[in-house]
């Protein structure tokens, strides 16, 4: 079979990356033999190096950590949602040469509540205040109309937070991370922390939680979102994230929509199940 067009997730680092088992499931079900899609060891100081050398071939990117802010200098634009945040995790290489950034964790974070029938919220609370945190707070900016609660583990964190807020225009409130276990009386807590930050926080859940949306998906499920489901709350795993944000990569960078979500689902489902 002779590739017609590629496409490949770049990070670092990236071997435990999904997306390619995503991609090419979306592949396969809409029909385009022609198409690859790899994985790259890529960090910031071969980011540059990387995309210069890129034929005429190469249909998109996806970006991860740490270079979802180190791709914006080599792009040509960027959207609005990708500019709200600093972030790119998308790139599409049109036909002319140029390079077009986007962002579709924010809207991948809302497709995947909406599928769990969570579209607007009077309240919610952000566990973390990376990079993931401030994609969920643009996120909420969409759909919660009073204040959004950030607990966070420094001073700076918290700076950084609250200035996340002025930009997006969200009322944010920052707490200590002692305080976490708080979180949970909103009807919407995001967790955006790293494997285990949330794992002694499972015991101080309560009785018929709201929603949680973990962004994590391995390993699934979490101590937390275990806890949660077992006391009658409904949960957002990382995999939802991740499909409902490739669902949309795969429609920027073939141009073929809808993108194949049961397919891509199912999957990532296997892949998870097989490691």
């Amino acid at each position: 079979m002779s590739v017609t067009k590629k496409a490949a997730v770049l990070g670092s680092p990236i071997a435990h990356s999904l997306s390619p088992v995503l991609h090419r499931a979306a592949y396969a079900e809409l029909g385009l033999s022609g198409w690859e899609y790899g994985r790259h060891e890529v960090d910031e100081a071969t980011l540059a190096e990387f995309v210069g050398k890129l034929g005429p071939e190469w249909a998109g990117l996806s970006l991860t950590m740490p270079l979802k802010r180190a791709i914006i200098p080599l792009l040509d634009e960027i959207s609005d949602t990708a500019s709200s945040v600093e972030a790119v995790n998308t790139v599409v290489f049109t036909a002319d040469g140029r390079r077009i950034g986007d962002n579709t964790d924010i809207p991948g974070m809302l497709a995947a509540l909406a599928e769990r029938g969570v579209e607007q919220v009077e309240r919610a609370s952000i566990l973390g205040a990376g990079a993931t945190a401030s994609s969920a707070l643009a996120a909420l900016s969409r759909i919660c109309t009073g204040e959004v609660t950030a607990y966070v583990r420094s001073t700076a964190r918290a700076d950084e937070m609250r200035g996340w807020g002025e930009r997006l225009g969200v009322a944010v409130r920052t707490a200590a991370w002692e305080d976490a276990a708080e979180a949970f009386d909103a009807p919407l807590t995001v967790a955006t922390t790293p494997a285990g930050a949330t794992d002694d926080l499972a015991a101080a859940v309560p009785d018929r939680p709201g929603t949680l949306f973990d962004v994590l998906y391995e390993p699934w499920p979490t101590a937390l979102a275990a806890a949660w489901a077992d006391r009658g709350g409904a949960v957002v795993g990382g995999l939802d994230l991740l499909v409902h944000q490739a669902v949309l990569q795969v429609e920027q960078m073939t141009g073929r929509a809808p993108a194949p979500l049961a397919a891509m689902r199912r999957a990532g489902e296997a892949a998870l199940a097989g490691r």
